[in-house]
């Protein structure tokens, strides 16, 4: 079983756990330092929608181990805003990590996606089929950074939309 120790040295954040199922070229790349999210328009949005959905939430972009930082964090929930749900799997497993995190920490909370765009809230309960996915995932995050290059660009259809294309596909 992992300790909070392990996931403090190995430095997993939920934003590594939802680039590990969009794309594990973008996950190490990530790791490695190279954030091209700070000029895209989309991440803008996503930060403009954390503002509106819950407007009245008193603990909103909660972080927490300087590790993970949580959308909304409440007695009962945590939540997270996305914009589209296209990356749902994703969207998923990003809040079952933080949920097992809190979990190590002795906190127990359901929680939330909130696709505000579709009208929709998706609740994330943790199982212990989740719990054993999650840790093989994590592992397998550990040795994907770990490696000396990056895993090959592998072009999908929403590649074009993310802010890592260019440097994955351009001629230069």
């Amino acid at each position: 079983m992992l300790s909070l120790s392990d996931f403090e040295e190995a430095r997993i954040t939920g934003i590594k756990v939802n680039y590990y199922f969009v794309c594990k070229r973008k996950l190490w790349l990530f790791s490695r330092g190279l954030a091209f999210e700070s000029s895209s328009e989309k991440v803008a949005l996503g930060k403009l929608l954390h503002e509106i959905v819950y407007p009245t939430s008193k603990r909103k972009e909660v972080l927490i181990n300087n590790l993970i930082r949580i959308d909304v964090v409440s007695r009962k929930a945590v939540r997270e805003t996305k914009f589209s749900s296209k990356m749902e799997e994703a969207d998923r497993w990003q809040v079952y990590y933080y949920l097992f995190y809190l979990e190590q920490l002795g906190i127990k909370r359901e929680g939330e996606i909130a696709y505000p765009k579709e009208k929709r809230v998706e609740r994330i309960k943790l199982t212990d089929e989740i719990r054993k996915k999650l840790i093989e995932i994590l592992e397998d995050i550990e040795r994907i950074v770990s490696l000396p290059k990056p895993p090959e660009a592998e072009k999908q259809s929403y590649c074009r939309a993310c802010a890592y294309y260019d440097f994955c596909f351009s001629e230069d």
